[in-house]
């Protein structure tokens, strides 16, 4: 060990000065608790992103395939997109507005209309379904969201009155009854409470656009996050007469917002380890300030400018590195328990989850622990300077 590194440990400790080992202490814990914050809220807010990321993309398909005039006989396109590498299934669906007619009470939903045999390989309203099954779609059967039945009433086998479009023929609309065929609970509210699902052949019915076309055809990837790759690739197979959305494009606002979120956190937290800093400054310029007869000491037997620069340097390092370590220990730790054990619960009619969702992803942990590193550096560079700038005669000129 060099002298740089004994002295760096000699000052770090200072068991006789028992005033520098508290500071060194507060500078230490301002640091930790900094990154032990910042990786609990952004592990938290990481959390909620991947989870509404997998409601969304379960409730529906990962790509779109649609045609403004609608698409039909559908099924040599369907085979066609099966082909295609990187998709597992596709299902054909109908898309449009409806009215629920319940008593004295009307509201406007989403109708979709699923195809029973293949809407469970690509969306996830399989293990959705509290009551019932996809299967049971058949002639006047409907599925709907837990929301909607907890609103108006509604139990498995109850009766639901819809009101369709006219189709250019003047009047109120067409209505049909359904009976309830299941329930079921995808955690996101809209859809819960404003999405219904029919037979494919009833939707036809229903939208007047005949046996043998649909809205659109829904693809599932092997990959999600592979859908803007698979996207050009539909285009070169079909060609741009058609409109090809992923589901990145449909809830671009909602990710977006979720990031903006997310870096804002990062931006507000990491002024705790910004303000800890300071506490490094102070510590190292108390240091230097009770070590100037050391450091004349030092320059005056050949310790060079750059010398004394890393041994101040190594020590605010050594701080920062103690802080972030310990945050990094606590934070980590932290969610871990909140991941397993779930203790911070979340009221459900305010939230769609019952606790807060946690998700630790290297990359984040290490840009939390590289910007706290960085700015313990910062925070090193005037004391040092002040330290190696320091002359001998003037060090020793009251000793």
């Amino acid at each position: 060990m060099n002298f740089e590194w004994w002295l760096t440990i000699r000052y770090l400790c200072a068991k006789k000065d028992k005033f520098l080992s508290i500071i060194n202490f507060v500078a230490i814990a301002g640091i930790a608790i900094g990154v032990l914050a910042l990786i609990i809220v952004i592990g938290v807010m990481t959390g909620f992103d991947h989870d509404l990321r997998e409601k969304i993309v379960g409730a529906n398909a990962h790509i779109f395939v649609e045609k403004e005039s609608g698409l039909k006989n559908y099924q040599q396109l369907d085979q066609r997109l099966k082909n295609l590498p990187g998709i597992l299934a596709t299902t054909p669906y109908i898309h449009g507005n409806v009215f629920l007619e319940a008593g004295s009470r009307a509201a406007s939903l989403i109708l979709r209309g699923v195809e029973p045999s293949t809407e469970g390989a690509v969306t996830r309203i399989n293990s959705y379904l509290a009551h019932g099954k996809v299967a049971d779609l058949k002639d006047n059967g409907v599925i709907i969201g837990s929301q909607m039945a907890a609103f108006y009433g509604y139990k498995p086998g109850d009766t639901v009155t819809i009101i369709a479009p006219a189709s250019g023929v003047a009047g109120e609309g067409w209505r049909y009854q359904f009976k309830v065929a299941g329930i079921f609970t995808s955690g996101m509210y809209d859809y819960d409470m404003n999405l219904i699902l029919v037979d494919l052949h009833r939707a036809q019915e229903i939208f007047h656009i005949g046996p043998g076309a649909v809205t659109g055809i829904g693809l599932k990837l092997k990959n999600p996050d592979t859908a803007p790759q698979v996207k050009k690739e539909v285009y070169d197979l079909i060609g741009f007469s058609f409109l090809v959305r992923t589901w990145m494009e449909t809830n671009a606002n909602f990710f977006a917002a979720l990031a903006l979120e997310k870096f804002a956190m990062f931006i507000i937290l990491t002024l705790i380890v910004l303000v800890a800093s300071f506490n490094i400054i102070s510590t190292l310029i108390v240091t230097v300030t009770s070590k100037v007869k050391d450091i004349g000491i030092l320059k005056s037997i050949g310790a060079s400018r750059a010398s004394i620069h890393r041994i101040f340097t190594w020590q605010g390092l050594a701080i920062g590195a103690m802080g972030t370590f310990w945050g990094f220990i606590g934070g980590v730790g932290i969610t871990l328990l909140l991941k397993k054990y779930q203790f911070i619960k979340l009221p459900q009619d305010i939230y769609y989850i019952d606790h807060l969702p946690v998700v630790i992803q290297a990359s984040d942990v290490g840009l939390i622990v590289g910007a706290a590193m960085l700015i313990t550096y910062a925070a090193t560079v005037y004391p040092a300077l002040k330290a190696a700038n320091l002359e001998p005669v003037e060090a020793l000129r009251y000793e």
